[in-house]
């Protein structure tokens, strides 16, 4: 019924012949056909043929522009849907020695993006002899990010520090840029960014903005499920970086208020059934090799 549905609306989308109603006889398709109906028509072919669905993933992660630099915040639990596939997941990611970047989305993605962005920024800092400036690396995200309209699934949250000052800048899989003070991406971006908004004010000083981005990471992870395990913290300074993993273990684990123990007895043996164990005796004979 879908099938027949989603391949009628095409037909009407895409002026394919009409199916005339007087006769019995069939009507193919002639192409062009949409790749929704092609994929539809493909998995009623035969069975297992279902396209595959796409995997939940969590992630929070913040970053602060505080009065000399930048904080960056994230957790470290990866996750497939409802499996969590890696506790101790780095999701501050090295671009060059003033730039570092926050992934949330699809893991392989961000590694391979961000890899991929500081081999090019690299490659300039040899050349050049200096160190490449934030909106360089903002550029670069944008052009990479676009050219694939949202098939890479990566949201970055990019922080440095270069001759102009301090930079924060959101990058979306779409290559969407923004330039905020403060920010939060991930599935557990509505939690802390209501942190972030409460205690952020300009010129932050350092242990402030860290204890906020602290806190953020928190939020998220305590009203997240695919958020979890430990908080990183990376400050990015004009004097150098400071990447502390871990800034702060798991804190949710609480201890029972009580003891679980009940009397033999308490819940009721409604039938009872006894199955004799039937063994089969197997007898063995040993004997001695003759090694003369």
């Amino acid at each position: 019924m879908v099938i027949t549905a989603i391949i009628t609306i095409c037909r009407y989308k895409f002026f394919l012949p009409p199916r005339h109603t007087h006769t019995h006889t069939p009507v193919t398709l002639t192409p062009p056909l949409c790749p929704l109906c092609r994929n539809a028509a493909l998995e009623g072919l035969f069975d297992g043929g279902q396209t595959p669905k796409p995997l939940k993933t969590g992630t929070t992660i913040a970053g602060v522009v505080f009065k000399d630099g930048v904080v960056l915040g994230a957790d470290t639990r990866a996750t497939s849907s409802e499996v969590v596939a890696d506790k101790m997941c780095a999701k501050i990611h090295f671009i060059s020695p003033n730039i570092y970047c926050c992934g949330a989305g699809t893991a392989a993605d961000t590694e391979k993006t961000t890899d991929l962005l500081s081999s090019n920024l690299t490659i300039f800092s040899l050349n050049s002899g200096r160190n490449p400036r934030v909106v360089m690396a903002v550029n670069i995200l944008q052009d990479m990010l676009y050219r694939y309209h949202g098939q890479i699934g990566a949201n970055l949250i990019l922080g440095g520090v270069d001759c102009t000052g301090n930079h924060l800048y959101t990058v979306g899989p779409y290559g969407s840029v923004n330039k905020v003070p403060y920010l939060s991406m991930g599935s557990g971006d509505l939690a802390a960014l209501g942190i972030l908004e409460d205690g952020f004010k300009a010129d932050l000083e350092l242990s402030l903005a860290k204890e906020l981005v602290r806190a953020a990471i928190h939020a998220g992870i305590m009203s997240d499920l695919g958020s979890g395990s430990n908080i990183d913290i990376c400050v990015i300074t004009k004097q150098g970086v400071d990447y502390i993993r871990p800034y702060q273990e798991s804190q949710y684990k609480h201890s029972r208020k009580t003891k679980y123990k009940y009397p033999a007895g308490t819940t009721p043996i409604l039938t009872e059934k006894v199955v004799p164990l039937k063994l089969e005796v197997v007898q063995e004979t040993v004997q001695q090799m003759e090694t003369a």
